[in-house]
């Protein structure tokens, strides 16, 4: 009887999930023409940054729970899933254009930013006596590049709004793009953390063992606000918020996600990630500018072989 209810919640979850997504993007891109200023930028911040909020609490969870790992696997598995898994299922279903914006500049950025975060944390390779570690300054080194980020993002704003050009007639007034944005996110965030939850208690119920549960269902599952929002968003026609979302969720995860708590709270050690994970991070960037770069679009069989690499991480993750 609990694995029938269990079932209906995830299904119901699933439809909530989907119809949030809708609301969430509509709201998002008539938000966005209101005020004047490019899809891609509510992609980089509103989008993303709200679908990530997920992992921010479980990151401060983690670290007062004094569990370095965990907080480090959410932000490592998070930003190596959201290119590899879920921009390579999205892909899968609705190939869409890259703008030259997010080319020239947004992805390089997270590159550049996730290389720097890379530095930080792999004190074993540079001395090996030394534990993986990430120190409060580091933390706060992480800040300094997002405050960065957001200020190119302000300028780009600000250029947008002096501009004469618009898309497009939004298609709701700003008040209704603001309740539609706010709603469909909570909606979103809602489902998404049902589904998780009554997936795993089916999954729990079946016997499948904890281990997998967490590298599978809760670690993608956190992920399924992204994942839905680029599909829905693609969908649309939306290409610039769809992969906007992808990118400032990476940028995010990296540098608030991760730096945020480590400032606030102190140093967190890790044992279990090193270069092989900090490698497969910069892989699935590199792999998304090569993407980006040969003929501005992202194609189904870019997707497939997104999901090839993440698979052999996977593979990594396992036989650890």
């Amino acid at each position: 009887m609990d694995m029938i209810i269990n079932l209906l919640l995830t299904i119901v979850g699933f439809i909530v999930l989907i119809k949030s997504a809708d609301f969430f993007v509509d709201g998002a891109a008539s938000f966005a023409r209101n005020v004047k200023i490019p899809t891609l930028i509510v992609g980089l911040t509103i989008v993303s940054f709200g679908t990530s909020a997920p992992e921010l609490a479980i990151s401060f969870s983690s670290h007062i729970a004094g569990n370095g790992d965990m907080l480090m696997g959410n932000v490592v598995g998070s930003n190596i899933s959201n290119i590899l898994v879920i921009l390579g299922i999205a892909i899968i279903i609705m190939p869409f254009n890259i703008p030259r914006d997010a080319i020239g500049k947004e992805i390089p950025i997270l590159f550049l930013i996730t290389v720097g975060a890379s530095i930080l944390l792999l004190d074993n390779v540079f001395d090996p006596s030394q534990v993986n570690s990430l120190s409060r300054a580091d933390g706060i080194m992480l800040i300094v590049l997002f405050s960065i980020f957001v200020y190119y993002l302000i300028t780009i704003m600000l250029r947008a709004r002096d501009g004469t050009e618009v898309e497009e007639e939004p298609k709701f007034k700003l008040p209704k793009s603001v309740l539609f944005t706010v709603a469909g996110l909570l909606g979103v965030i809602f489902a998404a953390d049902l589904v998780v939850d009554n997936v795993t208690d089916i999954a729990e119920a079946i016997g499948i063992s904890q281990k997998i549960i967490a590298v599978t269902i809760v670690s993608i599952g956190t992920s399924l606000p992204e994942l839905v929002t680029v599909v829905v968003a693609a969908k649309k026609g939306e290409n610039s918020m769809a992969l906007g979302s992808i990118v400032g969720s990476n940028i995010f995860n990296t540098c608030i996600v991760l730096g945020l708590p480590i400032a606030i709270l102190g140093e967190i050690s890790t044992t279990t990630f090193g270069y092989v994970d900090a490698l497969f991070m910069l892989v699935a960037v590199g792999l998304l500018e090569i993407f980006s770069v040969t003929d501005r679009s992202l194609k189904r069989i870019e997707g497939v072989f997104l999901i090839g690499i993440y698979v052999l991480y996977a593979a990594y993750v396992f036989m650890q």
